[in-house]
């Protein structure tokens, strides 16, 4: 059901005035898994985009021409295939660019501390 909007707005008043105050190294680090995440997302959907292109392609086609695809792939079975290796495609990508990114900030804070 979720938390009732007026519950749910005391409770964030309440979050921001609360007597602990983040750090200024707090809201960096947050500041930068925020970039992170969107650079992630970014290249997520133009992963995600390239993939629905080149899984739609030969789909539609062996649809058209294959004997076999044409009678057993129907309008469902041909958005599962492309919406399946774009959903992958996205996915992927995300977790490989966080985790590329992360891996490169942990490098430079280690040479930072060097």
């Amino acid at each position: 059901m979720g938390i009732p909007s007026e519950i749910r707005d005391v409770w964030i008043q309440r979050k921001r005035n609360s007597f602990i105050i983040p750090s200024p190294a707090e809201d960096e680090k947050n500041l930068r898994a925020k970039q992170f995440s969107q650079e992630g997302i970014r290249a997520g959907v133009k992963a995600a985009a390239v993939a629905a292109v080149v899984s739609a392609v030969p789909t539609l086609i062996a649809v058209r021409k294959i004997p076999w695809a044409k009678a057993n792939l129907n309008h469902t079975a041909q958005a599962l295939i492309i919406s399946g290796a774009s959903i992958a495609a996205y996915f992927i990508t995300v977790d490989k660019t966080v985790l590329e990114s992360a891996r490169r900030n942990s490098r430079a804070q280690l040479d930072k501390t060097v």
